[in-house]
Protein backbone atom coordinates (compact mmCIF):
# COMPACT_ATOMS: atom_id res chain seq x y z
CA UNK A 1 0.00 0.00 0.00
CA UNK A 2 2.62 2.24 0.88
CA UNK A 3 4.54 1.94 -2.51
CA UNK A 4 0.84 2.62 -4.56
CA UNK A 5 0.57 5.74 -2.15
CA UNK A 6 3.59 7.31 -2.52
CA UNK A 7 3.36 7.10 -6.98
CA UNK A 8 -0.14 8.24 -6.24
CA UNK A 9 1.39 11.61 -4.31
CA UNK A 10 3.75 11.89 -7.13
CA UNK A 11 1.21 12.41 -9.67
CA UNK A 12 1.03 15.71 -10.79
CA UNK A 13 -3.08 15.26 -10.64
CA UNK A 14 -2.59 14.51 -6.97
CA UNK A 15 -0.12 17.66 -6.52
CA UNK A 16 -2.58 19.64 -8.53
CA UNK A 17 -5.41 18.83 -6.04
CA UNK A 18 -3.67 19.68 -3.21
CA UNK A 19 -2.82 22.76 -3.85
CA UNK A 20 -6.01 24.02 -4.05
CA UNK A 21 -7.22 23.93 -0.14
CA UNK A 22 -3.62 25.72 0.05
CA UNK A 23 -4.51 28.41 -2.20
CA UNK A 24 -8.16 28.76 -0.25
CA UNK A 25 -9.31 26.21 2.03
CA UNK A 26 -13.00 27.24 2.61
CA UNK A 27 -13.63 27.84 -1.56
CA UNK A 28 -11.83 24.45 -2.04
CA UNK A 29 -14.44 22.82 0.16
CA UNK A 30 -17.41 24.71 -1.50
CA UNK A 31 -15.96 23.58 -4.84
CA UNK A 32 -15.94 19.81 -4.33
CA UNK A 33 -19.19 19.68 -2.51
CA UNK A 34 -21.15 21.87 -5.10
CA UNK A 35 -18.79 19.16 -7.65
CA UNK A 36 -19.92 15.81 -5.50
CA UNK A 37 -24.04 17.04 -5.58
CA UNK A 38 -23.71 17.93 -9.46
CA UNK A 39 -22.89 14.18 -9.60
CA UNK A 40 -24.86 12.53 -7.62
CA UNK A 41 -28.08 14.86 -8.65
CA UNK A 42 -28.40 12.46 -12.02
CA UNK A 43 -28.93 9.45 -9.74
CA UNK A 44 -31.40 11.16 -7.54
CA UNK A 45 -33.09 12.25 -10.44
CA UNK A 46 -33.41 8.60 -11.54
CA UNK A 47 -34.85 7.76 -8.35
CA UNK A 48 -37.35 10.62 -8.04
CA UNK A 49 -38.50 9.28 -11.74
CA UNK A 50 -38.99 6.03 -10.40
CA UNK A 51 -40.97 6.80 -7.64
CA UNK A 52 -43.37 9.27 -9.82
CA UNK A 53 -43.66 6.28 -12.31
CA UNK A 54 -44.57 4.01 -9.49
CA UNK A 55 -47.22 6.93 -7.96
CA UNK A 56 -48.94 7.08 -11.37
CA UNK A 57 -48.91 3.24 -11.24
CA UNK A 58 -50.64 2.78 -7.85
CA UNK A 59 -52.81 5.43 -7.79
CA UNK A 60 -50.65 7.49 -5.16
CA UNK A 61 -50.13 11.08 -4.45
CA UNK A 62 -48.07 12.86 -6.70
CA UNK A 63 -47.21 16.00 -4.48
CA UNK A 64 -44.34 14.67 -3.00
CA UNK A 65 -42.10 13.09 -5.85
CA UNK A 66 -43.22 15.68 -7.72
CA UNK A 67 -41.81 18.43 -5.30
CA UNK A 68 -38.78 16.34 -5.06
CA UNK A 69 -38.09 15.81 -8.77
CA UNK A 70 -38.52 19.49 -9.15
CA UNK A 71 -35.77 20.59 -6.31
CA UNK A 72 -33.99 17.64 -8.07
CA UNK A 73 -34.35 19.56 -11.50
CA UNK A 74 -33.91 22.80 -10.41
CA UNK A 75 -30.57 22.19 -8.20
CA UNK A 76 -29.13 20.29 -11.67
CA UNK A 77 -30.28 23.46 -13.56
CA UNK A 78 -28.47 25.92 -10.93
CA UNK A 79 -25.56 24.20 -9.65
CA UNK A 80 -23.93 23.85 -12.65
CA UNK A 81 -23.37 27.81 -13.47
CA UNK A 82 -22.79 28.84 -10.05
CA UNK A 83 -20.21 25.84 -10.36
CA UNK A 84 -18.34 27.99 -12.81
CA UNK A 85 -18.27 31.11 -10.71
CA UNK A 86 -16.67 29.20 -8.12
CA UNK A 87 -14.58 27.45 -10.28
CA UNK A 88 -13.37 31.18 -12.03
CA UNK A 89 -12.55 32.18 -8.23
CA UNK A 90 -10.72 29.34 -6.83
CA UNK A 91 -8.53 29.14 -10.56
CA UNK A 92 -7.64 33.03 -9.57
CA UNK A 93 -7.12 32.44 -6.21
CA UNK A 94 -4.53 29.31 -7.20
CA UNK A 95 -3.15 31.42 -9.78
CA UNK A 96 -2.63 33.91 -7.29
CA UNK A 97 -0.91 31.76 -4.90
CA UNK A 98 1.17 29.89 -7.65
CA UNK A 99 2.28 33.68 -8.40
CA UNK A 100 3.38 34.49 -4.67
CA UNK A 101 5.01 31.04 -4.06
CA UNK A 102 7.23 31.59 -7.42
CA UNK A 103 8.15 35.45 -6.71
CA UNK A 104 9.46 34.35 -3.50
CA UNK A 105 11.03 31.72 -4.57
CA UNK A 106 12.24 33.56 -7.09
CA UNK A 107 13.56 36.46 -4.95
CA UNK A 108 14.12 34.74 -1.76
CA UNK A 109 17.46 33.32 -2.35
CA UNK A 110 20.41 35.67 -2.11
CA UNK A 111 22.44 34.49 -5.11
CA UNK A 112 21.12 34.57 -8.62
CA UNK A 113 22.75 30.72 -9.25
CA UNK A 114 19.21 29.58 -9.48
CA UNK A 115 17.69 31.60 -12.06
CA UNK A 116 20.36 30.83 -14.60
CA UNK A 117 20.74 26.52 -13.37
CA UNK A 118 20.43 24.91 -16.51
CA UNK A 119 18.76 21.98 -14.37
CA UNK A 120 15.88 24.80 -13.53
CA UNK A 121 15.09 26.19 -17.08
CA UNK A 122 11.91 24.32 -18.01
CA UNK A 123 10.77 24.22 -15.04
CA UNK A 124 11.18 27.61 -14.68
CA UNK A 125 9.90 28.06 -18.33
CA UNK A 126 6.72 26.24 -17.12
CA UNK A 127 6.04 28.06 -14.12
CA UNK A 128 6.63 31.43 -15.00
CA UNK A 129 4.33 31.17 -18.11
CA UNK A 130 1.26 28.68 -16.45
CA UNK A 131 -1.48 31.37 -16.57
CA UNK A 132 -0.91 33.34 -19.75
CA UNK A 133 -2.69 30.82 -21.97
CA UNK A 134 0.14 29.42 -24.09
CA UNK A 135 0.53 26.00 -22.47
CA UNK A 136 -3.62 26.03 -21.61
CA UNK A 137 -6.35 27.73 -20.51
CA UNK A 138 -5.72 29.78 -17.63
CA UNK A 139 -6.28 28.28 -14.21
CA UNK A 140 -9.96 30.24 -13.66
CA UNK A 141 -10.89 28.36 -16.74
CA UNK A 142 -9.29 24.80 -16.52
CA UNK A 143 -10.75 25.01 -13.29
CA UNK A 144 -14.13 24.74 -14.68
CA UNK A 145 -13.15 22.16 -17.72
CA UNK A 146 -11.92 19.90 -14.41
CA UNK A 147 -14.71 20.19 -12.29
CA UNK A 148 -16.78 18.86 -15.57
CA UNK A 149 -14.66 15.73 -16.48
CA UNK A 150 -15.18 14.85 -12.72
CA UNK A 151 -18.85 15.57 -11.84
CA UNK A 152 -19.57 13.14 -14.90
CA UNK A 153 -17.29 10.42 -13.22
CA UNK A 154 -19.10 10.83 -10.27
CA UNK A 155 -22.48 10.69 -11.97
CA UNK A 156 -21.44 7.59 -13.14
CA UNK A 157 -20.41 5.66 -10.40
CA UNK A 158 -23.61 7.20 -8.29
CA UNK A 159 -25.45 5.54 -11.19
CA UNK A 160 -23.44 2.61 -10.75
CA UNK A 161 -24.19 2.57 -6.59
CA UNK A 162 -28.11 2.80 -7.36
CA UNK A 163 -27.78 -0.58 -9.56
CA UNK A 164 -26.69 -2.39 -6.46
CA UNK A 165 -30.05 -2.08 -5.25
CA UNK A 166 -31.03 -4.69 -8.23
CA UNK A 167 -27.86 -7.31 -8.90
CA UNK A 168 -24.52 -6.73 -6.70
CA UNK A 169 -22.77 -7.79 -9.53
CA UNK A 170 -24.49 -5.57 -11.71
CA UNK A 171 -22.20 -2.13 -11.08
CA UNK A 172 -19.50 -4.03 -11.09
CA UNK A 173 -20.01 -5.50 -14.07
CA UNK A 174 -21.09 -2.32 -16.02
CA UNK A 175 -18.85 0.14 -14.22
CA UNK A 176 -15.90 -2.14 -14.42
CA UNK A 177 -16.71 -2.07 -18.30
CA UNK A 178 -16.76 1.35 -18.78
CA UNK A 179 -13.66 1.98 -16.86
CA UNK A 180 -11.90 -0.26 -19.00
CA UNK A 181 -12.40 2.11 -21.35
CA UNK A 182 -9.36 4.46 -19.82
CA UNK A 183 -6.97 1.42 -19.13
CA UNK A 184 -7.64 0.16 -23.12
CA UNK A 185 -7.70 3.36 -25.01
CA UNK A 186 -4.81 5.17 -22.35
CA UNK A 187 -6.78 8.14 -22.35
CA UNK A 188 -6.03 8.42 -18.72
CA UNK A 189 -2.44 7.42 -18.05
CA UNK A 190 -0.74 9.82 -21.09
CA UNK A 191 -0.94 12.76 -19.20
CA UNK A 192 2.72 12.40 -17.93
CA UNK A 193 3.71 12.09 -21.86
CA UNK A 194 2.45 15.68 -22.52
CA UNK A 195 5.29 16.72 -19.45
CA UNK A 196 8.59 15.09 -21.17
CA UNK A 197 11.85 17.17 -21.49
CA UNK A 198 10.99 17.13 -25.64
CA UNK A 199 7.76 18.47 -25.14
CA UNK A 200 9.01 20.75 -22.60
CA UNK A 201 12.17 21.92 -25.12
CA UNK A 202 9.67 22.35 -27.92
CA UNK A 203 7.36 24.56 -25.99
CA UNK A 204 9.87 27.23 -24.59
CA UNK A 205 10.90 27.18 -28.81
CA UNK A 206 7.21 27.97 -29.36
CA UNK A 207 7.11 30.77 -26.64
CA UNK A 208 9.89 32.36 -27.44
CA UNK A 209 9.16 32.90 -31.30
CA UNK A 210 6.06 34.19 -29.91
CA UNK A 211 7.55 36.66 -27.57
CA UNK A 212 10.01 37.95 -30.44
CA UNK A 213 6.70 38.57 -32.33
CA UNK A 214 4.77 40.72 -29.58
CA UNK A 215 7.12 41.84 -27.04
CA UNK A 216 8.57 45.46 -27.98
CA UNK A 217 12.47 44.96 -27.91
CA UNK A 218 12.58 43.10 -31.23
CA UNK A 219 10.09 44.99 -32.93
CA UNK A 220 12.37 47.14 -35.06
CA UNK A 221 14.60 44.47 -35.93
CA UNK A 222 11.81 42.47 -36.98
CA UNK A 223 10.61 45.38 -39.24
CA UNK A 224 13.59 47.16 -40.76
CA UNK A 225 15.04 43.51 -41.72
CA UNK A 226 11.89 42.23 -43.00
CA UNK A 227 11.69 39.31 -40.38
CA UNK A 228 8.19 39.41 -39.99
CA UNK A 229 7.28 36.57 -42.14
CA UNK A 230 10.86 34.20 -41.23
CA UNK A 231 9.50 34.94 -37.29
CA UNK A 232 5.46 33.95 -37.96
CA UNK A 233 7.23 31.39 -39.91
CA UNK A 234 9.37 30.15 -36.86
CA UNK A 235 6.59 30.04 -34.39
CA UNK A 236 4.16 27.97 -36.49
CA UNK A 237 7.00 25.59 -36.99
CA UNK A 238 7.41 25.24 -33.66
CA UNK A 239 4.07 25.59 -32.39
CA UNK A 240 2.97 22.46 -35.08
CA UNK A 241 6.25 20.72 -33.73
CA UNK A 242 4.64 20.90 -30.24
CA UNK A 243 0.93 20.06 -31.09
CA UNK A 244 2.69 17.01 -32.95
CA UNK A 245 4.62 15.68 -30.26
CA UNK A 246 1.29 16.66 -27.74
CA UNK A 247 -0.76 14.93 -30.26
CA UNK A 248 1.58 11.95 -30.40
CA UNK A 249 1.05 11.75 -25.98
CA UNK A 250 -2.42 11.75 -26.08
CA UNK A 251 -3.61 9.67 -29.28
CA UNK A 252 -5.40 6.23 -28.89
CA UNK A 253 -2.93 3.56 -28.22
CA UNK A 254 -2.45 0.15 -30.39
CA UNK A 255 -5.65 -1.49 -28.43
CA UNK A 256 -8.62 -0.36 -30.56
CA UNK A 257 -11.90 1.10 -29.86
CA UNK A 258 -13.65 -2.13 -30.87
CA UNK A 259 -11.91 -3.98 -28.33
CA UNK A 260 -13.94 -1.23 -25.96
CA UNK A 261 -16.74 -1.42 -27.78
CA UNK A 262 -16.99 -5.11 -27.45
CA UNK A 263 -16.58 -5.55 -23.73
CA UNK A 264 -18.78 -2.56 -23.36
CA UNK A 265 -21.84 -3.16 -25.32
CA UNK A 266 -21.19 -6.97 -23.71
CA UNK A 267 -21.53 -5.55 -19.97
CA UNK A 268 -24.57 -3.42 -21.14
CA UNK A 269 -26.60 -6.71 -22.90
CA UNK A 270 -26.43 -8.42 -19.97
CA UNK A 271 -27.33 -5.85 -17.40
CA UNK A 272 -30.44 -4.97 -19.71
CA UNK A 273 -31.34 -8.83 -20.25
CA UNK A 274 -31.11 -8.95 -16.68
CA UNK A 275 -33.68 -5.87 -16.32
CA UNK A 276 -35.47 -7.27 -18.99
CA UNK A 277 -35.84 -10.64 -17.64
CA UNK A 278 -36.63 -9.46 -14.08
CA UNK A 279 -39.61 -7.13 -15.63
CA UNK A 280 -40.93 -9.79 -17.52
CA UNK A 281 -41.23 -12.65 -15.11
CA UNK A 282 -42.34 -10.16 -12.59
CA UNK A 283 -39.76 -9.54 -10.24
CA UNK A 284 -39.21 -5.87 -10.96
CA UNK A 285 -42.31 -3.40 -11.10
CA UNK A 286 -42.64 -0.56 -13.40
CA UNK A 287 -41.02 2.19 -11.39
CA UNK A 288 -38.07 0.31 -10.51
CA UNK A 289 -37.21 -0.81 -13.80
CA UNK A 290 -37.30 2.80 -14.92
CA UNK A 291 -34.78 3.52 -12.32
CA UNK A 292 -32.65 1.15 -12.93
CA UNK A 293 -32.57 1.74 -16.70
CA UNK A 294 -31.64 5.26 -16.33
CA UNK A 295 -29.18 4.16 -13.90
CA UNK A 296 -27.72 1.64 -16.09
CA UNK A 297 -27.53 4.21 -19.03
CA UNK A 298 -26.18 6.95 -16.81
CA UNK A 299 -23.17 4.84 -15.83
CA UNK A 300 -21.47 5.45 -18.95
CA UNK A 301 -20.74 8.81 -17.94
CA UNK A 302 -17.60 7.01 -16.50
CA UNK A 303 -16.36 6.87 -19.54
CA UNK A 304 -16.50 10.24 -20.75
CA UNK A 305 -15.47 11.65 -17.39
CA UNK A 306 -12.31 11.74 -14.85
CA UNK A 307 -9.02 13.32 -15.42
CA UNK A 308 -8.88 15.50 -19.03
CA UNK A 309 -6.37 17.24 -20.76
CA UNK A 310 -7.66 20.74 -18.75
CA UNK A 311 -6.10 19.00 -15.68
CA UNK A 312 -2.99 18.02 -17.94
CA UNK A 313 -2.64 21.67 -18.99
CA UNK A 314 -3.28 22.82 -15.49
CA UNK A 315 -0.96 20.30 -13.36
CA UNK A 316 2.19 20.79 -15.20
CA UNK A 317 2.82 24.40 -14.11
CA UNK A 318 1.72 23.88 -10.83
CA UNK A 319 4.35 20.34 -11.07
CA UNK A 320 6.65 22.80 -11.96
CA UNK A 321 6.32 25.24 -8.87
CA UNK A 322 6.18 22.94 -6.74
CA UNK A 323 9.23 20.85 -8.14
CA UNK A 324 11.84 24.56 -8.62
CA UNK A 325 10.35 26.20 -5.00
CA UNK A 326 12.74 23.55 -3.05
CA UNK A 327 15.21 23.32 -5.35
CA UNK A 328 15.73 27.30 -6.06
CA UNK A 329 16.91 27.93 -2.69
CA UNK A 330 19.78 25.78 -2.54
CA UNK A 331 20.73 26.95 -5.90
CA UNK A 332 20.60 30.43 -5.10
CA UNK A 333 22.00 30.11 -1.97
CA UNK A 334 25.14 32.44 -0.45
CA UNK A 335 25.71 32.15 3.37
CA UNK A 336 25.16 35.21 5.19
CA UNK A 337 28.47 36.05 7.83
CA UNK A 338 27.89 38.19 10.51
CA UNK A 339 30.16 41.24 10.45
CA UNK A 340 29.13 44.29 9.75
CA UNK A 341 30.56 46.19 6.53
CA UNK A 342 29.67 49.68 7.73
CA UNK A 343 32.78 51.64 6.68
CA UNK A 344 34.32 49.01 4.75
CA UNK A 345 36.83 48.98 2.73
CA UNK A 346 39.09 51.52 4.11
CA UNK A 347 42.24 50.17 3.18
CA UNK A 348 41.66 47.58 -0.14
CA UNK A 349 39.77 45.17 -1.88
CA UNK A 350 41.75 42.11 -2.86
CA UNK A 351 41.09 39.29 -5.14
CA UNK A 352 43.02 36.37 -4.19
CA UNK A 353 43.68 33.23 -5.88
CA UNK A 354 39.94 33.43 -7.27
CA UNK A 355 38.45 30.82 -10.11
CA UNK A 356 34.66 30.54 -11.20
CA UNK A 357 33.00 29.17 -13.51
CA UNK A 358 29.59 29.08 -14.16
CA UNK A 359 27.17 26.04 -13.96
CA UNK A 360 27.93 23.36 -17.26
CA UNK A 361 30.27 25.86 -18.61
CA UNK A 362 34.32 26.37 -18.51
CA UNK A 363 35.94 28.53 -15.83
CA UNK A 364 36.04 32.10 -16.17
CA UNK A 365 38.29 33.24 -14.04
CA UNK A 366 41.93 31.17 -13.10
CA UNK A 367 43.80 32.03 -10.62
CA UNK A 368 42.88 35.65 -10.40
CA UNK A 369 45.19 37.71 -8.31
CA UNK A 370 44.36 42.08 -8.10
CA UNK A 371 44.11 44.10 -5.24
CA UNK A 372 42.54 47.30 -5.28
CA UNK A 373 43.33 50.49 -3.07
CA UNK A 374 40.20 51.95 -1.07
CA UNK A 375 39.46 55.40 -2.20
CA UNK A 376 40.86 54.56 -5.77
CA UNK A 377 39.74 54.08 -9.01
CA UNK A 378 39.95 50.89 -11.41
CA UNK A 379 39.48 50.26 -15.05
CA UNK A 380 39.09 46.67 -15.89
CA UNK A 381 39.50 46.39 -19.42
CA UNK A 382 39.70 42.77 -21.49
CA UNK A 383 38.07 41.35 -24.55
CA UNK A 384 34.58 40.31 -24.61
CA UNK A 385 34.29 36.93 -22.12
CA UNK A 386 37.55 37.81 -20.14
CA UNK A 387 35.19 38.25 -17.09
CA UNK A 388 34.87 41.31 -16.71
CA UNK A 389 31.03 41.34 -15.87
CA UNK A 390 31.58 38.41 -13.58
CA UNK A 391 34.14 40.08 -11.47
CA UNK A 392 31.59 42.98 -10.74
CA UNK A 393 28.98 39.40 -9.72
CA UNK A 394 31.23 38.12 -7.35
CA UNK A 395 31.92 41.49 -5.89
CA UNK A 396 28.61 41.96 -5.79
CA UNK A 397 28.17 38.96 -4.11
CA UNK A 398 25.80 37.33 -6.37
CA UNK A 399 27.86 34.88 -6.74
CA UNK A 400 30.68 32.92 -4.65
CA UNK A 401 34.01 31.64 -5.89
CA UNK A 402 34.83 28.28 -6.09
CA UNK A 403 38.07 27.96 -4.98
CA UNK A 404 40.07 31.69 -3.20
CA UNK A 405 38.48 34.27 -1.74
CA UNK A 406 37.56 38.28 -2.08
CA UNK A 407 38.65 40.00 0.74
CA UNK A 408 37.46 43.36 2.41
CA UNK A 409 40.31 45.15 4.46
CA UNK A 410 41.88 41.29 5.01
CA UNK A 411 37.96 39.80 5.94
CA UNK A 412 36.67 37.33 3.47
CA UNK A 413 33.86 38.96 1.50
CA UNK A 414 31.67 35.54 2.49
CA UNK A 415 32.38 36.51 6.89
CA UNK A 416 30.51 39.77 6.24
CA UNK A 417 27.06 39.96 6.87
CA UNK A 418 25.62 39.82 3.34
CA UNK A 419 22.71 42.97 3.15
CA UNK A 420 25.33 44.42 4.85
CA UNK A 421 28.09 44.70 2.31
CA UNK A 422 25.29 45.28 -0.32
CA UNK A 423 24.14 48.68 1.14
CA UNK A 424 28.06 49.34 0.55
CA UNK A 425 27.93 48.65 -3.02
CA UNK A 426 26.30 50.33 -5.75
CA UNK A 427 26.62 49.63 -9.56
CA UNK A 428 25.56 49.75 -13.23
CA UNK A 429 25.52 46.71 -15.20
CA UNK A 430 25.16 46.96 -19.06
CA UNK A 431 21.59 45.32 -18.32
CA UNK A 432 19.97 47.78 -15.97
CA UNK A 433 16.56 47.85 -15.19
CA UNK A 434 13.98 50.37 -16.96
CA UNK A 435 11.46 50.45 -14.15
CA UNK A 436 7.96 51.05 -15.44
CA UNK A 437 7.60 53.92 -12.10
CA UNK A 438 7.93 57.43 -11.45
CA UNK A 439 11.70 58.76 -12.03
CA UNK A 440 11.89 58.96 -8.90
CA UNK A 441 11.32 55.38 -8.04
CA UNK A 442 13.67 54.62 -10.98
CA UNK A 443 16.60 56.77 -9.37
CA UNK A 444 16.12 55.46 -5.60
CA UNK A 445 13.64 52.36 -5.73
CA UNK A 446 14.49 52.27 -2.20
CA UNK A 447 13.18 55.68 -1.19
CA UNK A 448 15.22 58.67 -0.32
CA UNK A 449 14.62 62.58 0.05
CA UNK A 450 14.14 64.33 -3.22
CA UNK A 451 16.69 66.36 -2.77
CA UNK A 452 19.00 63.50 -3.05
CA UNK A 453 17.03 62.29 -6.18
CA UNK A 454 17.27 65.32 -7.69
CA UNK A 455 21.15 65.99 -6.94
CA UNK A 456 22.14 62.41 -8.45
CA UNK A 457 20.47 62.99 -11.41
CA UNK A 458 21.84 66.48 -11.38
CA UNK A 459 25.66 64.51 -11.00
CA UNK A 460 24.97 61.97 -13.30
CA UNK A 461 23.91 64.63 -16.39
CA UNK A 462 20.03 63.76 -16.10
CA UNK A 463 18.54 66.77 -14.67
CA UNK A 464 15.44 68.46 -16.72
CA UNK A 465 14.72 64.94 -17.91
CA UNK A 466 10.99 64.94 -17.04
CA UNK A 467 9.08 65.73 -13.52
CA UNK A 468 9.86 63.41 -10.19
CA UNK A 469 6.18 61.84 -10.24
CA UNK A 470 6.54 61.48 -14.37
CA UNK A 471 6.33 57.61 -14.99
CA UNK A 472 8.72 56.31 -17.57
CA UNK A 473 6.67 54.64 -19.52
CA UNK A 474 4.46 55.63 -22.54
CA UNK A 475 1.53 53.39 -21.59
CA UNK A 476 0.27 55.33 -18.73
CA UNK A 477 -1.34 58.17 -18.40
CA UNK A 478 0.86 61.14 -18.28
CA UNK A 479 3.65 58.43 -18.85
CA UNK A 480 6.92 59.00 -21.13
CA UNK A 481 10.08 57.46 -22.53
CA UNK A 482 13.72 57.88 -22.88
CA UNK A 483 16.23 57.30 -25.24
CA UNK A 484 18.87 54.59 -24.32
CA UNK A 485 21.37 57.42 -23.31
CA UNK A 486 18.67 58.81 -20.87
CA UNK A 487 18.22 55.95 -19.32
CA UNK A 488 21.80 55.58 -19.02
CA UNK A 489 22.07 58.53 -17.29
CA UNK A 490 18.95 57.71 -14.76
CA UNK A 491 20.56 54.25 -13.93
CA UNK A 492 24.13 56.12 -12.94
CA UNK A 493 21.76 58.82 -11.24
CA UNK A 494 20.54 54.91 -8.94
CA UNK A 495 23.95 54.62 -8.45
CA UNK A 496 24.77 57.87 -7.70
CA UNK A 497 22.06 58.45 -5.22
CA UNK A 498 22.84 55.16 -3.84
CA UNK A 499 26.28 56.94 -2.82
CA UNK A 500 24.86 59.44 -1.32
CA UNK A 501 22.78 57.13 1.12
CA UNK A 502 26.45 55.51 1.99
CA UNK A 503 27.40 53.27 -0.95
CA UNK A 504 31.21 52.98 -0.70
CA UNK A 505 32.01 50.87 -3.86
CA UNK A 506 30.70 52.07 -7.47
CA UNK A 507 30.41 49.38 -10.16
CA UNK A 508 30.06 50.50 -13.61
CA UNK A 509 30.11 47.65 -16.40
CA UNK A 510 30.09 49.80 -19.69
CA UNK A 511 27.13 52.49 -17.95
CA UNK A 512 27.63 54.61 -20.83
CA UNK A 513 27.80 52.16 -24.20
CA UNK A 514 24.83 54.42 -25.62
CA UNK A 515 26.95 57.34 -25.25
CA UNK A 516 29.22 59.03 -27.92
CA UNK A 517 32.68 59.32 -26.64
CA UNK A 518 32.47 62.69 -25.80
CA UNK A 519 28.99 62.01 -24.16
CA UNK A 520 30.90 59.20 -21.63
CA UNK A 521 33.92 61.72 -21.28
CA UNK A 522 31.83 64.04 -19.62
CA UNK A 523 29.96 61.73 -18.02
CA UNK A 524 32.50 59.85 -16.55
CA UNK A 525 34.28 63.13 -15.31
CA UNK A 526 31.04 63.89 -13.54
CA UNK A 527 30.60 60.48 -11.85
CA UNK A 528 34.72 60.18 -10.91
CA UNK A 529 33.91 63.92 -8.98
CA UNK A 530 30.80 62.45 -7.15
CA UNK A 531 32.48 59.37 -5.99
CA UNK A 532 35.65 60.81 -5.21
CA UNK A 533 36.01 59.44 -2.15
CA UNK A 534 35.27 55.70 -2.72
CA UNK A 535 36.37 52.88 -4.33
CA UNK A 536 35.26 52.83 -8.11
CA UNK A 537 35.48 50.07 -10.39
CA UNK A 538 34.81 50.62 -14.72
CA UNK A 539 33.94 48.51 -16.98
CA UNK A 540 34.64 49.96 -20.53
CA UNK A 541 35.57 48.98 -23.80
CA UNK A 542 36.41 53.06 -24.39
CA UNK A 543 40.16 53.47 -24.07
CA UNK A 544 39.65 57.30 -24.29
CA UNK A 545 38.17 57.22 -20.78
CA UNK A 546 39.45 54.80 -18.88
CA UNK A 547 42.37 56.73 -19.02
CA UNK A 548 40.88 59.02 -16.49
CA UNK A 549 41.07 56.78 -13.72
CA UNK A 550 44.02 55.69 -11.14
CA UNK A 551 44.79 52.10 -12.41
CA UNK A 552 44.04 50.34 -15.66
CA UNK A 553 43.47 46.03 -15.32
CA UNK A 554 44.32 44.20 -18.85
CA UNK A 555 42.28 41.33 -18.05
CA UNK A 556 42.71 38.15 -20.69
CA UNK A 557 41.32 34.42 -20.32
CA UNK A 558 40.21 35.27 -16.68
CA UNK A 559 43.91 36.22 -15.43
CA UNK A 560 45.41 39.92 -15.11
CA UNK A 561 48.30 40.41 -17.62
CA UNK A 562 48.64 43.96 -17.28
CA UNK A 563 48.06 46.53 -14.12
CA UNK A 564 49.15 50.30 -14.47
CA UNK A 565 48.34 54.03 -14.93
CA UNK A 566 47.64 54.92 -18.62
CA UNK A 567 50.78 56.02 -19.16
CA UNK A 568 52.42 53.45 -17.60
CA UNK A 569 51.30 50.53 -19.50
CA UNK A 570 51.53 52.83 -22.84
CA UNK A 571 55.47 53.00 -22.05
CA UNK A 572 55.35 49.32 -21.50
CA UNK A 573 53.72 49.01 -25.35
CA UNK A 574 52.02 45.46 -24.09
CA UNK A 575 48.92 44.45 -24.79
CA UNK A 576 46.82 47.59 -23.53
CA UNK A 577 49.23 49.29 -26.06
CA UNK A 578 47.93 47.18 -28.86
CA UNK A 579 44.42 47.77 -27.91
CA UNK A 580 44.83 51.75 -27.28
CA UNK A 581 46.42 52.22 -30.78
CA UNK A 582 43.67 49.93 -32.19
CA UNK A 583 40.87 51.82 -31.07
CA UNK A 584 42.73 55.00 -31.51
CA UNK A 585 43.27 54.19 -35.15
CA UNK A 586 39.65 53.54 -35.61
CA UNK A 587 38.36 56.78 -33.91
CA UNK A 588 40.65 58.93 -36.18
CA UNK A 589 39.81 57.26 -39.21
CA UNK A 590 35.50 58.11 -38.22
CA UNK A 591 36.85 61.64 -37.42
CA UNK A 592 38.38 62.38 -40.60
CA UNK A 593 35.03 61.04 -42.31
CA UNK A 594 33.40 63.57 -40.24
CA UNK A 595 35.54 66.14 -41.31
CA UNK A 596 35.42 65.55 -45.13
CA UNK A 597 31.12 65.12 -44.59
CA UNK A 598 31.60 68.89 -43.12
CA UNK A 599 33.74 70.20 -45.80
CA UNK A 600 31.60 68.13 -49.07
Amino acid sequence: MGPVLARLRARQEWKFFGVLPRADRALTVVWWAVLVLRGLLPAGFAVAMGVLVGAVQHGHSLAWPLAVMGVVFVLLQVLAPIHVAISANLGDRTAAWLYDELTDACLEPPGMGHLEDPALTADLQVAREFDTGMTGPPLSLSLDFIAGGLVLMVSGLGAAAVLVAFRWWAPLLLGGAWLSTHWLLKESGVWRDRNTDEVRSAQRDADYAYRVAVDPPAAKELRLFGLAGWTIDRFVDRRTRLHELQYEATKLRERSVLSSAVIVGAANAIVFWALASATTHGHLGLGPLVVYAQAAVATSAIAFGGLNWALDGAAAPVAAVLRVEPAMGPAGALASGTRSAEGLPAAEIRFRDLSFAYPSSPPVLEGFELTIPAGSSLAIVGQNGAGKTTLAKLLCRLYDPQSGAIEVDGVDLRELDLDSWRQRVTAVFQDFVRFELPLRDNVAPGGAPDDVVAAALADAGADGLAGLDTILARGYPGGTDLSGGQWQRVALARALAAVRLGAGVVLLDEPTAQLDVRGEAEIFERVLAATRHCTTILVSHRFSTVRQVDRICVLERGRVVEVGSHDELMAQRGRYHTMFELQAQRFAAEEDEEVLDVLS
